[in-house]
């Protein structure tokens, strides 16, 4: 593409030159890229795009988009257009849309503290029992009938993210249900994606490592809707609770229509039965479309555990009703649905692993577990660590719930990155000074199995999905699900 009809306007005349491709990373850099200098995200400046220009041109790039000033602080030997913005970030993910064009017809964003993982996946699923060609894009990766490729990002970067919407669309798919994490609404990353409908699961703390505060983060959350989805989109939003107005609010100063999911919305459970294996839910819907008023019930049987897992079915119902599906053919798709990889997943013997890695979403996995627990003498044990490089204040919070809600716990190692793990075992033993500390995750996950007794149930939190655990910048494989496993297997011999 002709960087004059990239960019929408006449640069210069020396800006007509072709760009065959779009970076923010100059190692990745071809001739003929546009290369986006982007000022750090990070609060010390570390890593200023502005550094790499020169590495870029090098390499070949054959125009630089970046913040005002740049040109001015460029090395006059730089011999390639400069495009100056007060959003690069957004002008990226913009030129990125435009770059590669093509998306899913029906786009569907879930954002939210804990459940997109869930809802996406869940929505994926609908769509698929409905005949429609469905994917999902976020933490499990790109997932459709085409196979599934893991990501870097929740959100990835808007090049990425803008490349695999055109190969969706592509491979035929037209119904495309994705994560929209904090830091990729923040840093713009989605701007350019066309959403039909945008869904908010919940809040509660996280990523205080990286947002100033919890306003900061639910601002961020909030431009999916007051941004990134164009006027008149459909928003899917809780029903009920101290936030429900601010939500309300916002998506009607956009005309958004607005359908609610939980106690009391147009999506609900009218009537909740907790089975061994699962729960047997009656979800009354209304239909979306005005054309189509009146409410429809059916009853499904859920082979997944937990009151939020049923919140997380009811949001992904209410999400594709939003995107103009008839209610009685979703609450029939719904009664199909199995369960997402690491969330609540049954290993056997009682056992269950959990992505569960911020407060309120292991009170939610503990809380979900407690009534699958037998008899009188029953345990429920957890096995959890915090990760490192990430929001310090959560790990003796998370501590207390664990120490509050548990029959016995043992503190261990998630992801240590960066830090030290004995430090972060300590600031998560403050919360629970009862716990066994081991450091080892699978002899922490071995010990706690051997302690598994008669209607014990283990739940083993914070990884789930993850087949990967990263200490001191190199990722070992560990996979929760096939440690488990093979504690399991040697037992068993």
């Amino acid at each position: 593409m002709r960087l004059i009809e990239l960019m929408e306007q006449n640069v210069s005349q020396v800006a007509d030159r072709e760009i065959v491709g779009l970076t923010a990373d100059s190692r990745q850099v071809r001739p003929g890229y546009l290369f986006a200098a982007l000022p750090s995200s990070v609060a010390d400046g570390a890593l200023n795009g502005a550094d790499f220009v020169p590495d870029a041109v090098r390499r070949g790039a054959a125009a630089v988009l970046g913040p005002p000033g740049l040109r001015a602080a460029l090395e006059s030997s730089i011999e390639v257009p400069v495009i100056e913005d007060r959003e690069p970030r957004r002008r990226l993910a913009l030129l990125a849309a435009r770059f590669y064009a093509a998306q899913p017809e029906t786009i569907a964003a879930v954002t939210g503290t804990s459940g997109k993982s869930s809802v996406v996946d869940f929505t994926r699923q609908i769509w698929m029992a409905l005949g429609r060609n469905g994917a999902s894009l976020g933490t499990l990766g790109v997932i459709s009938a085409a196979g599934e490729r893991k990501l870097a990002h929740t959100t990835p970067d808007p090049v990425v993210l803008h490349g695999a919407l055109a190969e969706l669309a592509e491979l035929g798919i037209d119904h495309l249900a994705l994560e929209a994490s904090s830091h990729g609404l923040e840093q713009r990353r989605l701007d350019g994606v066309l959403v039909k409908a945008a869904a908010f699961t919940n809040l509660s703390r996280d990523h205080l490592d990286y947002h100033a505060d919890e306003e900061d983060y639910l601002d961020a959350k909030l431009r999916l809707f007051d941004s990134v989805m164009d006027r008149g989109g459909a928003a899917v939003l809780p029903s009920g609770g101290e936030l429900s107005g601010r939500l309300a609010a916002v998506c009607q100063a956009r005309g958004h229509d607005i359908l609610t999911f939980g106690a009391v919305g147009d999506v609900h459970v009218r009537q909740r039965r907790v089975r061994p294996d699962g729960q047997q839910l009656t979800i009354s819907a209304r239909d979306h479309e005005g054309g189509r008023e009146g409410r429809h019930e059916a009853m499904i049987d859920l082979p997944l555990i937990g009151a939020f897992q049923a919140e997380n079915v009811l949001c992904a119902i209410a999400l594709a009703i939003a995107c103009g599906e008839i209610p009685d053919a979703v609450l029939g798709a719904a009664g199909k649905l199995t369960g997402v990889p690491g969330r609540l997943q049954s290993v056997g013997g009682g056992i269950y692993v959990d992505y569960a890695h911020k407060p309120e979403a292991l009170r939610a996995a503990i809380t979900a577990l407690r009534p699958h627990v037998g008899g009188d003498g029953g345990r429920l044990i957890v096995v959890f660590g915090c990760g490192g490089d990430r929001d310090r204040g959560k790990r003796p919070q998370m501590g207390r719930i664990a120490a509050e809600l548990a029959d016995r716990i043992v503190v261990t190692d998630d992801n240590p990155r960066g830090e030290e793990p004995g430090s972060i075992r300590r600031e998560v033993l403050a919360g629970c000074p009862d716990a066994v500390e081991i450091g080892d995750r699978a002899e922490a996950i071995a010990t706690a199995i051997h302690w598994l007794g008669a209607g014990d149930i283990l739940l083993i939190a914070g990884k789930g999905h993850e087949t990967g655990q990263d200490i001191a910048g190199v990722v070992h494989p560990f996979d929760d699900v096939a440690v488990a496993a093979e504690v399991l297997r040697g037992m068993s011999a």
